[in-house]
Formats: structure tokens, sequence, C-alpha cells
């Protein structure tokens, strides 16, 4: 079994055996299915080999981790996957991003809807209603294609460039109302602007009169689940409420991401940087 016992670093700071263990294992699984070393992984977490070594053992032994003795290098072993496994199973996500899509629609008075990918196409599966008389709301259970609407650039902007190539190669992009995007150069032009703001915009793309803007949710692994979005009359939103409710809405999709068990790659570089620095070792759109 692995200890607890707490180790003080060389910076000060103290992390007990049980933290360390989390950490290596954490390593590991974020560098799936690249295989590690116990060299790279000490030096990664500032920690003494010999230390790293002892853990490694111990994960090894309770089946958390597997040694390949021909390459010296271990990965993510049975223990592991049934802890996982497990962990998805508990995993509602609707229940989880319920609490979000409330203060979202505190926060904003507008309604708050959350999308679920399904293949080509997204349908709505949860929203929470704006306390505005005159407001959005959606159907749930409706599909809608990925290219008209907040809630669906947000998705397609958040898959990898050959699943984009795949959906624009393989789907009319067909007006469903006059400022839907239809040509394939415009719409990779939102994509990446979606990119690199974190958040969809949308007026009217979806349904007319409506306003709206939207983020990704991701699973763990990365790939998409859906997305939230926050919509209302056209008229309420402004350029300056868009962007207002648009960094409303990422900070929540990053939330539920991360209680999805997300880590963004820069974040999961900066938390090793850290480690070795800190302790040595109508309708919505």
């Amino acid at each position: 079994m692995i200890t607890t016992a707490v180790v003080e670093s060389s910076a000060g700071r103290t992390r007990s055996g049980l933290g360390r263990a989390l950490d290596i294992v954490n390593i590991i699984a974020e560098r799936a299915p690249e295989t590690l070393g116990v060299s790279t992984i000490a030096r990664e977490l500032g920690l003494p080999k010999a230390v790293a070594h002892r853990i490694l053992k111990e994960l090894v032994a309770d089946n958390f981790l597997t040694f390949n003795e021909e390459t010296k290098r271990y990965r993510l072993g049975t223990g592991a996957l049934a802890v996982g496994l497990a962990a998805l199973r508990a995993l509602d996500v609707p229940d989880i991003a319920r609490r979000y899509l409330v203060r979202l629609v505190r926060d904003s008075g507008e309604t708050a809807t959350l999308s679920v990918r399904q293949g080509w196409s997204r349908v709505y599966i949860d929203q929470v209603l704006s306390p505005h008389e005159v407001r959005m709301s959606v159907s749930l259970g409706t599909s809608h294609a990925l290219h008209s609407g907040s809630s669906s650039k947000a998705i397609l902007a958040a898959l990898p460039d050959a699943e984009v190539d795949d959906y624009l190669g393989h789907h009319p992009l067909d007006a469903v109302t006059p400022a839907t995007i239809t040509s394939t150069a415009k719409l990779r032009a939102e994509l990446a602007r979606v990119r690199r703001q974190g958040y969809a915009v949308s007026m009217g793309e979806r349904q007319n009169g409506a306003g709206s803007v939207a983020a990704v949710v991701r699973y763990a692994t990365g790939q998409v689940f859906g997305s939230i979005s926050l919509c209302g009359p056209q008229n309420r939103f402004t350029p300056e409420v868009c962007a207002a409710h648009g960094a409303l809405v990422a900070a929540a999709a990053a939330e539920i991401s991360a209680e999805l068990g997300f880590r963004p790659p820069a974040q999961r570089a900066a938390g090793r940087t850290g480690q070795e620095q800190n302790w040595g070792g109508g309708t919505g759109e």
C-alpha cells in the first residue's frame, strides 16, 4: 500500500506520499498512450529518482501501473482503468451542468441551454428559462446542424481539423435563416474566430430575431460533449453584451469541463512546471 507520510520539499511546501503517487498517476495518464520511464517522471515532477522509483513500484504492485521490462517504461494498469470506468459511470453531465445554467441565468438574465453533440448534429437536452417576460426558449430533443447558431458553431470549432474538413466536405451548408453562414470560406473564418475568443456568437443564424453566445463542453479525454449557451431577443445582444455574456459562458463551460475531468494541454504543462518550481518534486440559437 502507498503510505501517506508527509514529506517536506526543498521549497518548503509539504507533499504527502499519496499526493506524490497521484501526481505520478496523473502525469502518466496525461501523456498516454506514450509510456514514461522513471527518470522522465522524476525530472518532470521534481522528485528524487529513488523516491519516484519507490512509488512506481508500489503502484505497479497495486495494478495501477504496469511496467515493461524490455523498455523500462510505465503505463496505466487495470487498477487505474477500473477507477476510471467507475468515475465515467458516475458522471451525469446534465446534472453537473444544471447548476451552471442556473448561475448563467442569474448573472445574465437570459435563457441558458445545454446541447449534446450527436454525430454531425447537436440536440438540446436542457434549459433554464430567463425571468424576463420577453425571452427565448428551446424545444428539447430537437436536432440541429453544426453550422448554424452559436451552440452548433461552438461544437464545430472545437473538433479536430480533420473532422471539420469532413463536415464541410460532406454536408451542405443549408440556409436556415437569411443570416446563416453558407459559404465554406466564411464559415472557416468564423470557426477560427470562435477558437481565438473561446466562444461563438450568433445573430439570427438559426432563428430569426434571436441572439446567442455559446462555448464548448469537453469530456476528460478532450472529446466534445456539446455546448452551453445564453440566448435571448437579438436586440438585447449588443456587441458589448455579447462580449460580457460570452465571457460568462466560456467560464462556465470550462468549469463544467473541469468537473468532467478535462484539463487543457497548456494547463497540464503549467501544472508540471509549477510542481517543479513549487515543491521540488422564441427559440434560441
